[in-house]
Formats: C-alpha cells, sequence, structure tokens
C-alpha cells in the first residue's frame, strides 16, 4: 500500500476514536465510521457530544462520518477505538470490542492492517481479536490480514496537549508489520512512537499506566483518612512532605473516569487467569471505590452533629464530572455521594458548570440545576473544582449557604482558610 494514497477508518467515534481521526484526517483520508447512528448524525450536523472538536473543525476535517459498515471495504488500514469497560461483578466487558471486531472482519479487504486502541488486558489482541476477525474475514492473520497494536493516551480536559503531542506505544505481530504501524502513526505524531517489543507487552503497559496512578491516589486517600481520624489536616501534611524532592505529589479524592477505576480490575482478571491473586491493586480498589461513602458519611455525620436532622436538610452538591473542567460523566464516583445522602434522607441538589444536564439526567438520574437557581443549603461539598469554580472561590460558596452559615466540604482542598467567613465551618479530605 503506497502511503500517499492510504485510506485510513477509524471504527468508534467517542472521547478517543474522533481526535484519532481527526489527527490522522490533516494527511490521509479517513473514514470515520460508529454504528450509533445517531452519534453519526450529530458530528455530520457539526455537533460533538464529548466537547472535544467544534463544528468549524468537523466540517473542515474531510472526513467521510459513515454508520455503513460497508465503507470500511475502502480502508487498508484500520484503527479500533471502542469501550472496554467492565461489568457489574468488575469483569472486563470486551463485548463492544468483539462486536467491532465482527464487523471489521465481515467488511475488511485482504491485506488489510487492523490496530486497536482500545484498553484491554494482556493477550487480548491475540487470545480474542484476532480469531474474531479471523472468523468473520475467512482470512488468515499474519498472511491476509495483519494486526498491530497502539494503546489511546487520550486526556480528557487537555486542550494544551494534543494525542499528536503525546508520544504513541506501537506493537505489531512481527517486526513488519511494527515497522509499518510505527511508520504511519509517526507521520502524524509529533512527540514521537515508542516500539514495544510485543503486543502484550503493549497491552501490559497501558493497563498499568491507570493502575499504577490508581494505586498512589488509593496511598494517599488512606493517609488522608488515618489523618481525619487524628485530627491532622491531610494539605498541611502533604504540603509539609513535598518539601522532599523524591515525595510524589498526589491528593487525595475520587478517584474514577473511563479507565482509573477500570484498569485494575482488567489487571486483576488476568493475573487470576494465570493463577495469581492479586492484592496490592486490588486493595487500592478497594479504597479508592469507598470513598465516595466515606464523604457521604462525614457529611451526614457533621450536620447532626449541628442539630440538623437528614430529612429535610437542604446538601448543595457542585461538579459531578468525573474531572476538572471536563464535561466527561463517565465512572463518576461523585454518584456515590450523592446516592447515599439521598438514602440518609438528605434533600440533595446538583450543579456542574461543564457537564451535559441531558448527559447526567440520563446516566444517573440526577437533574443539574443552574448555580442561580440552587437554594440555599446547610452544607455545600465542593466534589469537583472546576476552574470556574476554584476562581470565584467564598464569593460563590458563600451565598450558596444559609444566611446563618454552614458546612463547607472541600473534597480537593482548593479553597482557602484565610477568606473563609467566620460562621462557615470548612472540612477538607
Amino acid at each position: 500500500m503506497m502511503n500517499d494514497k492510504l485510506t485510513i477508518a477509524v471504527v468508534g467515534l467517542g472521547h478517543v476514536g474522533l481526535p484519532l481521526a481527526m489527527a490522522f484526517a490533516k494527511k490521509y483520508s479517513v473514514i470515520g465510521y460508529d454504528s450509533n447512528r445517531i452519534r453519526i448524525n450529530q458530528l455530520l450536523e457539526g455537533k460533538d457530544k464529548t466537547g472535544q472538536v467544534n463544528a468549524q473543525q468537523l466540517a473542515e476535517s474531510g472526513i467521510d462520518f459513515t454508520s455503513d459498515p460497508s465503507s470500511l471495504t475502502a480502508a487498508g488500514f484500520i484503527m479500533i477505538a471502542v469501550a472496554t469497560p467492565i461489568d457489574s461483578a468488575d469483569q472486563p466487558d470486551l463485548s463492544q470490542l468483539l462486536e467491532a471486531c465482527s464487523i471489521v472482519g465481515r467488511y475488511m479487504k485482504k491485506g488489510a492492517v487492523i490496530v486497536f486502541e482500545s484498553t484491554v488486558y494482556p493477550g487480548a489482541t491475540e487470545e480474542e481479536c484476532i480469531p474474531k476477525l479471523e472468523e468473520y474475514s475467512s482470512l488468515e492473520s499474519g498472511v491476509e490480514f495483519f494486526v498491530g497494536y497502539s494503546p489511546e493516551r487520550f486526556n480528557p480536559g487537555e486542550r494544551k496537549l494534543p494525542i499528536t503531542k503525546i508520544k504513541k506505544v506501537v506493537a505489531g505481530q512481527n517486526e513488519a508489520v511494527l515497522d509499518y504501524v510505527a511508520e504511519i502513526y509517526g507521520s502524524v505524531m509529533d512527540a514521537g512512537i515508542f516500539k514495544a517489543k510485543s503486543i502484550r507487552v503493549a497491552e501490559a503497559a497501558k493497563v498499568i499506566e491507570n493502575t499504577q496512578q490508581d494505586v498512589n491516589i488509593a496511598l494517599i486517600n488512606e493517609f488522608s483518612l488515618i489523618f481525619n481520624h487524628l485530627g491532622i489536616d491531610t494539605g498541611a501534611v502533604l504540603e509539609t512532605a513535598g518539601t522532599k524532592k523524591s515525595f510524589l505529589k498526589f491528593t487525595p479524592g475520587l478517584a474514577g473516569g473511563p479507565r482509573l477505576g477500570i484498569d485494575s480490575h482488567y489487571l486483576a482478571h488476568k493475573a487470576r487467569a494465570a493463577g495469581y491473586e492479586p492484592e496490592i491493586i486490588l486493595a487500592g480498589r478497594k479504597v479508592n471505590d469507598g470513598m465516595g461513602h466515606y464523604i457521604a458519611r462525614t457529611v451526614a455525620k457533621r450536620l447532626i452533629q449541628r442539630n440538623l436532622p437528614s430529612r429535610g436538610t437542604r446538601v448543595t452538591v457542585l461538579g459531578i464530572t468525573y474531572k476538572e473542567d471536563v464535561q466527561d460523566l463517565r465512572n463518576s464516583k461523585i454518584i456515590d455521594v450523592i446516592e447515599e445522602l439521598h438514602d440518609y434522607g438528605f434533600e440533595v441538589q446538583t450543579s456542574d458548570c461543564c457537564a451535559d444536564p441531558q448527559d447526567a439526567d440520563r446516566k444517573y438520574g440526577v437533574m443539574l440545576t443552574p448555580e442561580h437557581e440552587l437554594l440555599p443549603a446547610s452544607a455545600v461539598i465542593l466534589a469537583m473544582p472546576h476552574k470556574q469554580y476554584k476562581e470565584a472561590g467564598w464569593k460563590l460558596i458563600q451565598p450558596l449557604l444559609d444566611k446563618q452559615g454552614g458546612m463547607v466540604f472541600d473534597v480537593k482542598g482548593v479553597l482557602e482558610q484565610q477568606g473563609k467567613p467566620e460562621n462557615v465551618e470548612l472540612w477538607r479530605l
């Protein structure tokens, strides 16, 4: 295949696939395929629900957006970037990935190169995906079509660091495929390419990136739990310890999102299949999974200590997305806080300057209230400190409380003690 005449297809146009398609469209003819016709129609109308690409960029991209799988026949290089979540039992759910393989298998042409971007456990590409491609294409892998792996390194909310500015890991089923995949990705990735020694190595490297971060956050969260029991300010402790250069700077908080709360379970699944029972990574996830409930219980306890009954007492939650300054609600752990407060009987009102109200209602049944419509509350939980909230500080928070004051629960410790109104009690995780 001559690279200057190469047609590339991206399968799955979500948070990862769409930016990927946009990047490659600057150099190649790109087909953007998604089985969701509503998503395709929105993109054709210049609307991106993920908020990453505007109407002008979509119009100028030249991407052939389609929900017709037969269009994949024209592509010589196909990238699969679909979601790989976990199920209700915390086990890997590869259903969307395997469905994508069956579609690609039916329509890919002989000689095509298929590259997987989706996060999986080590071995999944060769053990699950390649057999599915062979089954539906009736072609032999490594002879009549070829497979590579390049794990996504998308960073939501980081507009100053697009995917082309992040070093890309690539892998192939043999040296020739590896070199070809590296050449294609390298033609658009400004930050360069790293060639992994094998597909399994690349899969493992991807799955431990977020697992490592998950464990580090869990450690700091456990520090916070301990210091709260001891009556010591966690922020002050971390600031002091941070004067040592080798001290890693993590902060306590709610660790969720599309991968952070998931990849540990992918690695644990494969470890168990190999006969090893993981301990540290699952212990860390257990701590992080419990933080939302801990915050809710702390709110309830503190309010009851102020002689405020749970029934009828109003609590305002600011921020519901899984990360600052993004509208992404996937696997938001703030939902745990809201649901438990509801269980206690509190009246909870929620606002978020970044989230899509329809998305919040559809995903979690949470109705978002505009800031100017929020009723005075006995407590405010600053759960996700978006830039708008941090810049406003106490000027935003104080008017949201009852006139007699109240409690503020600053989950990520961004509010300064200086400037705090006298009739307000501040609690920080």
